[in-house]
């Protein structure tokens, strides 16, 4: 019999992309053959998940986690939109969140991580799932959000369980005020960057190259009207201004009230509770943002998840 090495199930784990737990009993049960060992996972059903890791996942859910101070957020994506309805997906994604508040949304850390009530990391975990669940899965991106004094609020958009959903959402508020007050109004403010989806906190936290493609695209659509360079510039000048409105958090109408800049409204709650606040934080995450789908037709989907 073989000595069942790191380095063999560091090979094992290559050739049948199983967890580690599974490699090491895989190799003890064959005598440390590789080749019956990889045969023995696939009658597990455990050594499909490196076939898997080529697929697109583009689907699956956001969770958050907050607590007083602190707050993270995960992404996890699965193939089709029926995993995110599956239980065991579902207390996954939880699961993830929970370390990811331990890990300071380090996704790296994150996976190295133990895994809650498991001697496996986060990672082994998942591609044992992958197995199981039979969709190729990945934690694609995680963040967190804390204040010194203060709340950090959460909201999930159509939630599916508690704290899950297609869009999550993490604001921090900064204030030695009342903390029950400063989360109902971080809530709120959570429920409005659901809806606009604004690009940045403040105007000083603006990508300085989309501001500048802005203002090119409007001085060469003011130059259109034939006015002197100084009548330009000032209508440059409006435009951008309007331009913050809609993609500033602080500059846009307040959702809650359609009347008040979210700015207006934090001075309002502040003024009231008898306590500066102020807006530190915010972080969105909507599910498969940026991911090049693969277009399929309802059936091929069903098709898709019945074959596994």
């Amino acid at each position: 019999m073989s000595a069942i090495t790191a380095s063999l199930v560091k090979e094992l784990r290559e050739k049948s992309g199983a967890g580690m737990m599974d490699c090491k009993k895989a190799l003890t049960e064959t005598a440390g053959d590789i080749d019956a060992a990889v045969d023995w996972l696939r009658t597990k059903g455990l050594a499909t998940a490196s076939k898997k890791s080529g697929r697109v996942a583009a689907e699956g859910l956001v969770a958050v986690t907050a607590t007083g101070t602190t707050g993270a957020i995960v992404e996890v994506n699965a193939e089709t939109d029926f995993v995110g309805r599956n239980d065991e997906f579902q207390s996954l994604v939880s699961d993830i969140a929970s370390v990811s508040a331990n890990e300071n949304g380090d996704l790296d850390a994150i996976k190295a991580a133990k895994y809650p009530g498991s001697d496996e990391t986060v990672q082994e975990t998942l591609t044992r799932k992958i197995a199981t669940i039979g969709e190729n899965m990945n934690l694609r991106r995680a963040a967190s959000l804390s204040v010194g004094n203060g709340v950090v609020s959460s909201y999930v958009h159509n939630a599916v369980a508690a704290g899950l959903g297609k869009i999550g959402i993490l604001i921090a508020l900064e204030s030695e005020g009342d903390a029950a007050r400063l989360d109902v109004l971080g809530k709120q403010i959570a429920m409005h960057v659901a809806a606009t989806n604004p690009e940045s906190v403040s105007v000083d936290d603006l990508d300085p190259e989309l501001v500048e493609r802005e203002r090119t695209v409007l001085s060469d659509q003011a130059r259109e009207s034939g006015k002197p360079e100084e009548i330009i510039a000032k209508m440059v000048e409006g435009r951008i201004n309007k331009y913050y409105q809609e993609v500033v958090l602080l500059k846009q109408t307040f959702v809650v009230d359609g009347e008040n800049t979210v700015e207006k409204a934090i001075d309002l709650v502040a003024k009231e509770i008898g306590s500066p606040i102020k807006l530190t934080g915010m972080v969105r995450f909507a599910v498969g943002d940026g991911i090049e789908k693969e277009e399929t037709d309802f059936a091929a989907e069903v098709a898709a998840a019945v074959s596994g």
